[in-house]
């Protein structure tokens, strides 16, 4: 499970995070079931499918901080007063919809943006099924646009 681990992330900590993490699941005795297959076969598959949710994950993050870096404007083009304060009103704006969301729709979006995890780890982290979590974070972003209205046009 390590060598899979490792020929997916290219990464040893990784490699071995993953590793452990796969293992301390199956010790605590949650997902496998023997009528369904081999334990190889559902190791390998769980394995297979975490390392790729966490080398996409790391190449999403770096790809941001790739597009951060590249747009921030020149130090003679910094920021005015006037764009300060649209920016932190803006950013309250934003605070404020977020908070009227309901619980799900908000803890998702709040997983997925803030935390940068993707919609499969929030199913995991919150137990709940993978096509509940699309929906909050669909009509999350449905009701944001909707109460954001020219801002984010």
């Amino acid at each position: 499970m390590y060598g899979l681990a490792l020929a997916i992330l290219k990464n040893q900590h990784d490699a071995e995070d993953l590793t452990q993490e796969v293992f301390l699941m199956l010790c605590s005795g949650t997902g496998y079931d023997a009528e369904r297959g081999s334990l190889r076969a559902f190791l390998t598959t769980v394995v297979r499918s975490r390392a790729i949710d966490r080398w996409r994950q790391r190449s999403r993050s770096l790809r941001l901080l790739r597009g951060e870096w590249e747009s921030r404007p020149p130090p003679e083009l910094a920021m005015t007063l006037f764009d300060r304060a649209s920016t932190a009103e803006c950013s309250i704006r934003v605070r404020r919809a977020l908070a009227e969301l309901p619980g799900r729709e908000r803890r998702a979006l709040e997983m997925a943006y803030y935390q940068g995890l993707t919609q499969a780890e929030i199913a995991d982290t919150l137990g709940a099924p993978l096509g509940s979590v699309k929906s909050w974070c669909r009509r999350g972003l449905i009701r944001l646009k909707d109460a954001l209205g020219k801002l984010v046009e």
